[in-house]
């Protein structure tokens, strides 16, 4: 059993704030999956607030933190008992989650399948180029609207997807360079790069703990490594298995996304649970918390 306690030990970093003050809430035996699951993320903030980090980055967003209000409704909304899948991406992208809140958040699957709402708010920092307009936000990511576009076609409804599953990223920041050029975890400094992951590593063993989650599936090579890393490091008996990244980077990707992610997905028996359209009436609303 994860012990938060001794595992987060030693940062030192303990900035009052209403996220901080959160984390104090006395632990409840009726907690849900939602709650917890916010906990845990509001007390990976506190220790990331520590990090600093130097060249190649100059901008560090964190959509945990001003777009909690959208994130938050997520997670209300769709993390809850029985998932036993979790899809990790790595980091958010400039115009998914970090607009949004929400892992491969491009907004229109966002907004119109998902249905969030909420605020969202602005980085202290803020890159002249990557200006954060939130749900407002008019470009389209392409990784998140293959990802989201692929499951609102084979689940139809949302309730049919986070009935077994539920999405998640190893990391909440995203970094950019002076340019504005997105930068991904491993083009970080080293040093700095193992200090962060190693944060999140432990936040990822505790939540899949609390989540009662048998099954990681990275979207990528690099979240599906770097999920057998954590949990290796930690003890943890937890299936890791990979799916392609829906990246337009990704040649392969472009040839044909849906068609691969669908084959592995059938291999690894997640398919079927996600093909049956047989709900309780209930479960056509919007999810449970």
């Amino acid at each position: 059993m994860l012990n938060g306690g001794e595992m987060w030990r030693g940062d030192g970093n303990e900035r009052e704030s209403k996220e901080h003050v959160a984390l104090n809430w006395n632990h409840q035996p009726n907690d849900t999956p939602s709650r917890r699951f916010l906990k845990l993320e509001l007390e990976l903030n506190v220790h990331l607030r520590g990090l600093s980090f130097g060249e190649p980055v100059r901008y560090v967003y964190n959509p945990l933190e001003y777009a909690w209000e959208t994130h938050s409704c997520y997670v209300e909304k769709y993390c809850q008992a029985g998932q036993h899948f979790l899809f990790l991406g790595m980091n958010p992208g400039p115009f998914g989650m970090a607009q949004t809140g929400v892992p491969f958040g491009e907004v229109k699957s966002v907004v119109d399948w998902l249905r969030i709402t909420g605020t969202v708010g602005r980085p202290e920092n803020e890159h002249p180029k990557r200006r954060i307009s939130g749900l407002a936000c008019t470009q389209s990511e392409v990784s998140g609207a293959r990802f989201w576009g692929f499951f609102r076609k084979l689940c139809s409804e949302p309730a049919v997807f986070f009935r077994h599953c539920f999405v998640h990223n190893l990391c909440p920041l995203i970094f950019m360079s002076s340019s504005g050029k997105n930068l991904t975890p491993p083009e970080l400094n080293a040093c700095e790069r193992e200090k962060l992951l190693r944060l999140c590593d432990i936040a990822l063993c505790q939540i899949v703990e609390a989540l009662g989650v048998s099954m990681v599936i990275g979207v990528g090579k690099v979240a599906e490594q770097r999920a057998r890393r954590a949990f290796s490091a930690a003890g943890m008996d937890v299936r890791v298995e990979g799916i392609m990244h829906p990246s337009p980077r990704n040649p392969q990707a472009n040839k044909g996304w849906e068609t691969v992610a669908k084959a592995k997905l059938e291999q690894l028996g997640v398919l079927s649970l996600l093909r049956n359209n047989t709900l309780p009436e209930s479960s056509h609303t919007q999810g449970t918390s």
